[in-house]
Formats: structure tokens, sequence, C-alpha cells
């Protein structure tokens, strides 16, 4: 049993670090909407929410921590008072609830580097969901666990109180790095719970002079090892579910002296017209133990309609890491060889491949940049910018540059090549060009990692000053310098002068 009345928090009926088949069954009794999948997979609904609030984050302003936080619309400032009147609030609302869960778990697998959290929370589908996404304890390390480090508060089933002050919606995520403590308010959607977890460390890490990243990394049989970062639609889950590598991590890593770590010890995977021909990894992690979140499916089959969007895009599987084959258990490796940022240009201006120098490095993780297609009027389409700084501005709390002179510095401690991959457009952009075919990036991904490039000549394009190879095994070379695959040379001067604009615009916005 776990003590919680130093929280204020008086309860008889407490689960305390359920086993997963526990924790499933009680959500089949308790929550009426839930239900097993044809593969075994428990189908759950977050209801209203069916994904973050980030402009709901608040940050506690305190004394420790003011001074280096990124104060802004994603970092918001709550005061202690409001901090410390809204848990009140969350303890009460827990004393009245038939029942509570507890789940422990570790973020960090490296081992000089972990943190303990404890999570409280009034659904035994969120305490799954972290059981799944928290890595999983031994039952002597449960036994001598004793106090955790943070304690996440998901209140989620109830309002936040909008009268305490700096509290604006019935949504309300509040972290204190001093009490270190978070409290979620208003929403059911559980990857609120992970996200805050990765913000935390966003905050602790980096002042260890260790890198915090939203990424994904794999590793050859030799033990190589690549980082994939990426916005939504880029391909980074894709690309990095490799079966000739080793998965460490698809989400959140940190950086250090030691080499690469994951964060988390499960998968968050995107569900939405998840097929087996593409994503076979994931597709067959979807089983007994795994959490789908508001996906459609038939009730008489129980067969999910991945393709379903009625309830929301942001459709999810949640799963233990260990339900990946080639999962290297623990989740940890080297220093990088490479690290790939991957954009889906819709522009059509960026090459398919490109090698960046360490400033370079900085400009393209600062801007994490991808663009994403406008929604079609009277006909016409154009694409839309989209810059996210280190490929994560929602869940970044110190500066961006204070993340961009850590990886520059490691960088060249470690000798690291960077790449720029473009999974998007080519030869014209939306509605003109084509969407470099899915078999080219691979290629491109196999060169990199097959070191094929040493031994290429590259030239610079004018527009970014990117160095681009004159050829790559089983890539045209046609399409490898942009302004090549481009009919109209004017056309794509223009277009590629304005997203040079666009870059250097939001640069300055966030300087």
């Amino acid at each position: 049993m776990v003590d919680l009345s130093n929280l204020g928090i008086q309860h008889s009926n407490v689960h305390v670090n359920l086993s997963s088949d526990a924790l499933i069954q009680l959500t089949l009794e308790t929550d009426k909407s839930s239900v097993l999948s044809d593969t075994g997979a428990l189908i759950v609904y977050s209801g209203e929410k069916t994904g973050r609030s980030p402009k709901d984050k608040r940050i506690v302003l305190e004394e420790s921590s003011k001074d280096n936080i990124n104060w802004g619309d994603v970092n918001q400032p709550i005061d202690p008072a409001s901090f410390n009147q809204a848990k009140q609030q969350a303890i009460a609302f827990f004393n009245t609830c038939a029942e509570l869960f507890i789940v422990d778990g570790y973020a960090v697998w490296d081992k000089k580097n972990t943190i303990k959290v404890r999570i409280i929370c009034t659904k035994a589908y969120h305490a799954l969901f972290m059981y799944n996404m928290l890595i999983r304890p031994t039952e002597q390390e449960l036994a001598n666990f004793g106090t955790p480090d943070y304690v996440l508060y998901n209140a989620g089933a109830t309002k936040a109180d909008t009268s305490i002050k700096g509290i604006s919606s019935n949504t309300s995520i509040q972290l204190s790095f001093e009490q270190k403590e978070i409290l979620i308010f208003g929403t059911e959607y559980a990857g609120e719970m992970k996200k805050a977890i990765f913000s935390l460390l966003n905050y602790l890490m980096p002042l260890k002079q260790m890198l915090s990243m939203h990424c994904s990394a794999n590793e050859s049989a030799s033990g190589a090892l690549s980082l994939f970062f990426g916005l939504s639609g880029t391909g980074k889950t894709t690309l990095s579910a490799d079966p000739n590598r080793n998965l460490i991590g698809d989400d959140e890593h940190i950086w250090s002296e030691n080499g690469i770590s994951n964060i988390e010890g499960g998968c968050y995977a995107k569900a939405i017209d998840l097929e087996p021909q593409k994503e076979p990894q994931i597709f067959q992690a979807i089983k007994k133990g795994t959490i789908l979140e508001n996906v459609v499916y038939d009730p008489a089959t129980k067969k999910v309609d991945y393709t379903n969007k009625s309830i929301t895009e942001n459709t999810r599987a949640a799963y233990p890491i260990e339900f990946i084959p080639n999962a290297k258990i623990p989740c940890v490796g080297g220093h990088p060889n490479h690290i790939i940022f991957l954009t889906c240009d819709a522009f059509g201006v960026l090459p398919p491949i490109s090698k960046l120098n360490a400033e370079q490095a900085q400009y393209h993780f600062i801007s994490g940049y991808t663009a994403k297609v406008a929604g079609t009027e009277m006909g016409v389409t154009e694409p839309v910018a989209t810059f996210s700084s280190c490929f994560g501005a929602a869940f970044m709390v110190l500066k961006s540059t204070v993340y961009a002179k850590l990886l520059a510095e490691k960088i060249m401690q470690h000798n690291t090549s960077v790449w720029l991959i473009n999974t998007g457009w080519i030869g014209g952009g939306y509605g003109v060009g084509k969407r470099i075919d899915l078999k080219y990036t691979r290629a491109i991904i196999d060169a990199i990692h097959e070191n094929v490039f040493d031994n290429v000549a590259f030239h610079t394009e004018p527009y970014f000053n990117l160095s681009i190879p004159e050829t790559c095994v089983n890539v045209p070379s046609a399409i490898l310098n942009p302004i090549d695959a481009w009919s109209e040379k004017e056309a794509y001067e223009q277009q590629a002068a304005k997203l040079k604009t666009l870059f250097d615009n939001n640069i300055i916005k966030i300087q």
C-alpha cells in the first residue's frame, strides 16, 4: 500500500501498481464505452478532448526557475498561490472519487539520469496508459521505490476552477519545478500525461548539459546509431521503423555524456490510416495490453477501421516498447553517427537530401520546418509553412537557442553527420509536382547508413546553401537537385525565394 495522507488524500479504495491484465479488466468493468478489439487491444475514448491542449499549459513562476524559462505563448506563467489552490481542488476531487489508481515508474533508461515518477489518477485506462508509457520497474524495484521524485495528479475528469487567478479555461495543465508536481484538469486525453513529463525533462536535462530531444532513434547491428527528427506527416515513424535496425525509441530521448537514452518505456503511435504493409511492426503491436484511443470499430466483429476519422484524425495506439520485435532493451545506445531532419516541403523547393554543417544544423533545428497542404477553396490549393522550434516547440521550456547550442556542441564533439531529408514534393509544389516516392527516400536513408556519400561529389544550391550529392544509389539523379526537376525554372526561383523569406522571418521572430 502507498500512504497518500501526507498529500491530503484520504481514500480507502486505492489500486496501487496493478498489472496490465488487472487494469484492462477494471476498465472493461467501469467504463461501458470500452471494449476489446478483435486483436485483444483495449479500445477506449478520451471524451471531448481528443488531443493535447497546449494553450492551457502553465508553469509556476518560481524564484528557482523563472530566469531559465522561455516565457510566452508556449510557456505561460501561473503564480504559486494559484497552483496550490488548484492542487487542493485536485485533492478534494480525488477524495470524492469511487477509486484511485497509482502507477509508479521511471523516466529515462540511462540509470545515471533516471527519475522516479508517481501518477495518481481516477481512471483504470489512464493507469494502463502510463503503465505502458513509463519504464516499468521490476517487483524488487517497486518494493524499494520509496519517495517519487515527481508526482502527477491527473484530475482530468473534473473541470479546472476558472475563478483561480491565471486559469482561463476549464482545461489546465500546470507544472511546478520547485514542488516537483504536475496537475491536470479538464481533459481525459491520455497523451497530456506523457507530454507533461517530457516538458519536465526538457527543463531538467539541459541544465545538466544533456540534450532532451523530440525524436526517434534506431541503430544497426554494429551499434551505429541514427536520430530522426520531424513534425507530423514527415515520415519520422515510418522511416525510423526499420526491420533491419534495432529501435531504441519512437519519440523522446536524451543525449548525455553516456550516449542516447530513450525517456519512455512505450510507444504512442498514430493509428490513422494504419496499414500492415506500410507499418507492419506497429500493426502487429496492437494486441492484448495495447490501448487504442478514439478509434472506430465494427460492433459485430470488433475490427477497427483505421481509415475512419469521424471521432478524430489523432487516433493512437499505446503499447510497451517490448511489443516491437526488434526493440533494443534497455533502450540506450552510443553517440549518434547520423542525425536526420525530416521535412515534408509542399513548396517543392528543398532537395530530397542535403548535408548540413554545424551552423546549418542549428538553423534547421531551430526552424523545425515542414509544410502542410491547405484546404481547397474554389479549386485553389496553397502550401502552408509550419515552424516548430526543435521539432517540438509545444514541449520546450527553455529558449530554443539553448537546445540548439547543445546540439551543435555534441555534433562537433562526436563528429555526427547531419542530414536534411525532404519527403515532400519535387518538380513543383503541391498540385503541380509530385510527392517524392517513399522507395527513393528509403534508398537515401539506406545510403546514409551505409556511408555511401563519403565517396560522392556534392554541389551547393544558392538559396539555403545546402550541400547536395550528385548521385545516390537507386535514386534518379534528375530529382536530387530540385531546380532540375522543375520545367519552369523561373517559377522554381520565385518559390525558393519565397520559402527562404518565410524561414528568415521565422528566425527573426524566434530571436
